[in-house]
């Protein structure tokens, strides 16, 4: 097997812009860019043919009122950054309109059981995708891909046995736009349509997903989210999920997001059989790798990038992150939970995966096996090849007092700390 190939972008202070580049920085002429909630609800409703309950307010407005006063407060976003996460507003808004519509016509999907969910957590860049990409292999488990979790309720009415559908063409057109602006991104998190996906996407249909932070820097936003309770978005998620197993079983799902990892609490209250697993990395490797992603496609949605002010950023939310983590660990039991130390997890990945199998209680057939292992050997690290990072360089960070701050977190979880 070949090594992989090395990936230096060397122009993340000062990106070189294509004109595919310049045109997403602007954004669309005709978007108004300034629309408070009741014109994104309106958008909404015009999307879905007149749908107008939005289900139960579980806090979803003041929320998404509170994200439109932090990007205005985002003097560094560019307009299509801005425009983009208010289109994305509205089409989680319209996902609402049509899941509440869909349960209403047919009230049995709320009796769908969601029995027993793996669930992975974990930093972002810690492992967590690779691990759901790979354990969704088991036929028995029902993952989330990636244009699902975009449009879990069909806008139009299904297509005959063998026809695409057309949620996964319009999110395969999108991502391969993206990723044709930005091609070193396959290197560090591919987006393809089919592959499985987080499901934090879910929760943004509640208005309370920690995503908006990957697009944009808004503090405001944060100390809202963190200082209200998540439980009832989780909930919600749980009827997102009955929805889409109500149209593709079976109920046994495997679920990931970094997100979980803060919201250790009210995942246990929305899920309370689960089994849950905890991957844990070096938070400067982490850093590494996260500020790298983002300072690279924030050429897309930022003028000027800001590199040290993307790490700042970041090295204040991760350390929030890793304290609620901490502060929340005991809501889940040995017996129910587990924490994977990600050296651990490179050094024996099939010993990792028959560890969480005897946790979830979840006999490892043959046919599993052979499908898991299958996966493993057809997909080694760093297949895209190997981006190099410059966090010292690049964004200013001092890693000594970087790894003094997160102390706590080394002396909790004893990852290995990472060059």
């Amino acid at each position: 097997m070949n090594a992989p190939q090395d990936i230096i972008i060397d122009d993340l202070a000062q990106p070189r812009l294509t004109p595919a580049i310049i045109a997403a920085r602007q954004g669309p002429d005709h978007f108004d860019e300034t629309m408070d909630v009741d014109a994104i609800l309106a958008r909404a409703t015009d999307m879905t043919g007149g749908l107008t309950d939005f289900g139960e307010d579980t806090g979803f407005r003041d929320r998404l009122a509170i994200v439109l006063e932090a990007l205005a407060e985002d003097e560094g976003l560019t307009r299509g950054g801005r425009i983009t996460i208010i289109d994305h507003a509205i089409r989680v808004m319209a996902n609402r309109l049509r899941i509440e519509d869909l349960v209403k016509r047919h009230p049995e999907i709320l009796d769908i059981p969601i029995e027993s969910p793996l669930i992975i957590a974990g930093l972002p860049r810690s492992g967590t995708t690779h691990l759901v990409n790979w354990l969704a292999h088991d036929k028995r488990l029902r993952s989330l891909t990636l244009w699902e979790s975009e449009e879990p309720v069909p806008s139009a009415p299904p297509l005959p046995p063998g026809q695409p559908d057309p949620r996964e063409q319009r999110s395969a057109e999108f991502w391969a736009n993206f990723e044709s602006m930005l091609p070193h991104m396959a290197a560090m998190h591919g987006m393809e349509a089919s592959s499985i996906h987080e499901d934090n996407e879910l929760l943004y249909m509640d208005l309370n997903c920690y995503s908006w932070e990957f697009q944009t820097r808004i503090p405001r936003w944060i100390d809202h989210y963190f200082a209200h309770d998540r439980t009832q978005s989780y909930l919600y998620e749980k009827k997102v999920l009955q929805v889409l197993t109500w149209y593709r079983g079976p109920n046994r799902w495997i679920l990931k997001s970094p997100q979980h990892m803060e919201n250790l609490g009210p995942l246990k209250a929305a899920f309370p059989d689960a089994t849950l697993v905890i991957t844990h990395r070096d938070p400067v490797a982490v850093l590494r790798s996260l500020t790298t992603m983002l300072g690279y496609s924030d050429r897309i949605r930022r003028d000027p990038t800001d590199p040290p002010g993307l790490a700042r950023h970041w090295i204040d939310r991760i350390d929030r992150l890793l304290r609620a983590c901490i502060d929340q660990r005991h809501h889940w039991g040995p017996e129910q939970s587990v924490d994977i130390l990600f050296h651990d997890y490179m050094a024996d990945q099939e010993g990792m995966m028959r560890r969480v199998y005897e946790l979830a209680g979840l006999p490892l057939t043959a046919e599993a096996e052979t499908a898991l292992l299958g996966y493993l050997n057809d997909n080694p690290r760093h297949a895209q090849g190997r981006v190099r990072y410059d966090l010292e360089g690049v964004f200013g960070v001092d890693v000594a007092a970087l790894r003094e701050r997160f102390a706590y977190y080394y002396n909790r979880f004893p990852v290995r700390q990472e060059n």
